[in-house]
């Protein structure tokens, strides 16, 4: 992974609370197909966990979940609001765990940070033959013209692009020698927000995270003035367009 990557994936922590309160969740539908082809109470290792925003939905199921998460700021809010999870510092370069010890590798928004030359064989280490591993991705449905209409509207400016693989779009799946390619889903759901609230969930995306002030306000600015006057009603309440991307493959 490129140098200017991994200082992407290192901003996280220093907003880690705020990640926690504005990201979406994970809609049952995109965990049910992640876990496709499992067993019925599988025991599942949530990778590059972060706050816990996948884990609490897996326990919500009643499942067995570890996590691991290498940032500790991070991984403290997991662990203050997932009582009782097992939770781990570690990375997917380096899994803190024993061969075949999971049935699934999840990881939710946190693939494409990953140097999958080296993740690929632990993932692959840490998982029983034929066990899964999937990755996720929240992220607007730009199948709605508006959604795509925003998009562009908030890229407008910017010096700090997204990051091209953070959409689960270009983000490269393992293969052979470990995994086969299995499926790929795409869910659709909305999300019941405000215009404050989205503008929080955007404030915590890596692009902001290293902008200037100035260009940040800018892009806020713009993008308030897009969702007040043509999406939100007088309260400020909207549904927010969403898809999750489910990139599923299996254990060779």
């Amino acid at each position: 992974m490129p140098d200017d990557e991994v200082d992407r994936g290192r901003t996280f922590g220093a907003v880690a609370r705020a990640y926690d309160d504005h990201r979406p969740a994970y809609p049952d539908a995109a965990v049910d197909a992640a876990l496709a082809g499992t067993p019925e109470r599988p025991r599942v290792l949530d990778l590059g966990a972060g706050t816990g925003k996948l884990t609490r939905v897996l326990t919500a199921r009643g499942l067995d979940v570890v996590a691991v998460e290498p940032d500790p700021a991070m991984l403290a809010v997991l662990r203050e609001r997932s009582p009782g999870v097992e939770a781990r510092t570690g990375s997917a370069e380096r899994i803190p765990l024993p061969d075949g010890h999971v049935d699934a590798v999840l990881v939710g928004q946190a693939l494409h940070w990953f140097d999958l030359d080296r993740a690929a064989p632990e993932m692959a280490r840490v998982l029983r033959p034929g066990g899964v591993l999937a990755g996720l991705w929240n992220g607007g449905d730009d199948d709605v013209a508006w959604i795509r209409e925003f998009g562009e509207l908030t890229v407008r400016g910017r010096r700090v692009p997204d990051n091209p693989a953070g959409g689960g779009n270009a983000t490269p799946h393992p293969g052979s020698p470990w995994f086969v390619d299995d499926a790929e889903d795409r869910v659709t759901w909305g999300r019941p927000t405000t215009v404050d609230e989205h503008l929080a969930d955007i404030a915590t995306h890596s692009w902001a995270l290293l902008s200037t002030q100035q260009d940040r306000d800018a892009v806020f600015a713009a993008a308030r003035e897009f969702l007040t006057g043509r999406v939100a009603d007088a309260d400020g309440r909207f549904t927010m367009p969403m898809r999750t991307i489910v990139r599923r493959s299996r254990r060779l």
